[in-house]
């Protein structure tokens, strides 16, 4: 058993916090790791899946959007602030669309500490409510503070809060896409299911820490799992992950005989989830802004050594596309377009939110880097999402492990190793007068930037290589050195066949018989 633990709790009532400290070292001395945690998710999928109970008491349940925003916790009751360690932590109060509770520990070299919801760790502003009755309420989750951008602040750096969430921050960066435990069924199946971090616990720093570690328990329907996350801020805050899923047996339905689960069709490892509404390739009349995205393209490494750019796209309906390969050296859902110029919001700031690029530790064998785009109405709603899927599954009870780093990047970001699209922009430019086009036919203009083209001299023999599916036809493909930014643009004209149907569109630059770019792999949306 865990003993309990409130931040303020420790500084309000030594007597009690020195009971909780003994407690804690009598029952367990042993510590805790990720082979402890490996245990828990494995018997928890020996076990019929219970759903966490979200009721909140009558009172916090009837605040709105506004009044939940309203309760904060008191920064001057983080976690290790009192000992002045290089982290800190803060915590979520529950409330409207947060309603299952987390349980949140403290690991220390004593043992494991239950940090315990406490009223008095929070303002409740001008909400009329009754948090002294509602006892142990746990938590919506956490965010992790660190100098970051500054020694003189503390600014966040991760936070963990809904499902299995969450999202991190390098140095001069603002919030923008999340990445996940796990994804299940985002498309493919009967029906998305969210797995959810049950439980965390967080690792006491030492007083010169450079990292910061977190475990989590994930649960859901059809899987458990065991996470450990390493957090190294910096330019470019990395998130080392360390997981080991295991999938249920049967649906711990009260049926006999029992039932057997229901198969998972898409399990998602390392996904990414982001929003894309407009941008150059798809562009917006009505607003004002020339683009509004958290990401701009899908980048891929594959095991065979070709990089992939594929544009992100707002469809009127679901598209799925996926990319198979063995052994991916990478792949990421990337904001690569870092200028005010190409959004204009003064306060979305979108040229800030970062890149993520998944980098594998070890092989992952075969399988597929899957993007799943949806409809968004508007900048609120996520609408992208990404991940690697297995070819095969294990069997119940058998581990499936991966481990891979997520690299939260900004201005400086993974590249290709030749060159990579700057931009890619459709429409037409100046037709003359009387000239015909062709029904559906479509342009396209991408530049391309990278040391493999900036070797070349302006008059060099490049090459646009382009090809399509049977549902397009090309009909012109060029590419021409830019005087005026020296890079190297080409040119693309198609027409789309079925214009009813999607077409899917490739190019990249050639010299001297050898590929001099990534290749731009697009979807030409239904009309």
């Amino acid at each position: 058993m865990h003993a309990v633990f409130s931040p303020s709790a420790r500084r309000a009532r030594p007597a009690l916090a020195l009971a909780a400290v003994l407690l804690a070292a009598a029952a367990q001395a042993q510590g805790f790791d990720f082979e402890s945690l490996t245990r828990l998710a494995r018997d928890r999928a020996n076990e019929p899946y219970r759903a966490v109970g979200g009721k909140l008491p009558a009172d916090l349940a009837q605040l709105g959007y506004d009044h939940v925003r309203d309760i904060r916790w008191r920064p001057e009751h983080a976690l290790w602030r009192a000992e002045k360690l290089p982290f800190e932590a803060m915590f979520f109060h529950l409330g409207l669309y947060q309603t299952e509770p987390v349980l949140i520990n403290e690991v220390t070299p004593e043992g494991v500490r239950h940090i315990r919801y406490d009223q008095a760790d929070f303002n409740y502003g001008k909400n009329q409510v009754q948090p002294q009755a509602w006892g142990d309420l746990g938590f919506a989750g956490f965010r992790l503070h660190h100098n970051l951008n500054s020694s003189a602040y503390k600014d966040e750096l991760i936070v963990f809060q809904g499902a299995s969430y969450f999202r991190a921050l390098g140095q001069g960066q603002q919030y923008g896409l999340s990445a996940r435990g796990l994804a299940i069924d985002t498309a493919g199946g009967a029906g998305e299911e969210f797995p959810r971090f049950t439980e965390f616990w967080l690792v006491r720093p030492e007083a010169e820490a450079k990292q910061i570690t977190v475990y989590a328990l994930m649960d859901s329907p059809r899987a458990t799992g065991a996470y450990r996350f390493d957090i190294q801020p910096g330019a470019q805050t990395s998130t080392t992950v360390h997981s080991r899923v295991f999938l249920r047996a049967h649906d711990g339905r009260p049926i006999r005989p029992i039932r057997p689960i229901r198969p998972i069709a898409t399990l998602g490892i390392a996904p990414l989830t982001s929003m894309f509404l407009f941008g150059e390739n798809q562009p917006r009349k009505q607003d004002f802004r020339p683009e509004v995205h958290d990401s701009d393209g899908l980048m891929i490494a594959t095991g065979e050594g070709e990089w992939l750019w594929r544009p992100l796209q707002n469809p009127g309906q679901t598209l799925v596309t996926s990319f198979t390969t063995q052994n991916p050296k990478g792949f990421g859902l990337m904001q690569r377009d870092r200028q005010w110029a190409s959004y204009e919001d003064v306060e979305a700031r979108y040229e800030r939110r970062p890149s993520v690029w998944v980098r594998p530790l070890h092989d992952w064998g075969a399988g597929r880097v899957e993007l799943v785009q949806l409809h968004a109405p508007d900048e609120t709603h996520d609408n992208i999402v990404a991940y690697w899927v297995p070819q095969q599954l294990p069997a119940p009870g058998q581990p499936l492990e991966f481990a891979y780093t997520l690299s939260w990047q900004g201005d400086a970001q993974q590249r290709p190793p030749g060159a990579w699209v700057v931009q890619s922009r459709r429409g037409m430019g100046f037709v003359q007068a009387g000239t015909k086009t062709l029904p559906q036919e479509v342009q396209y203009v991408l530049d391309f930037d990278g040391p493999a083209l900036r070797a070349l001299p302006a008059d060099a023999a490049v090459e646009a290589m382009v090809s399509s599916d049977a549902n397009a036809r090309v009909i012109e493909g060029n590419a021409y050195h830019n005087p005026v930014t020296g890079q190297w643009r080409m040119t693309v004209r198609v027409q789309h066949l079925r214009a009813n149907r999607p077409a899917e569109l490739r190019a990249f630059l050639q010299h001297d018989q050898h590929a001099v770019s990534e290749t731009w792999t697009h979807i030409l949306l239904p009309e």
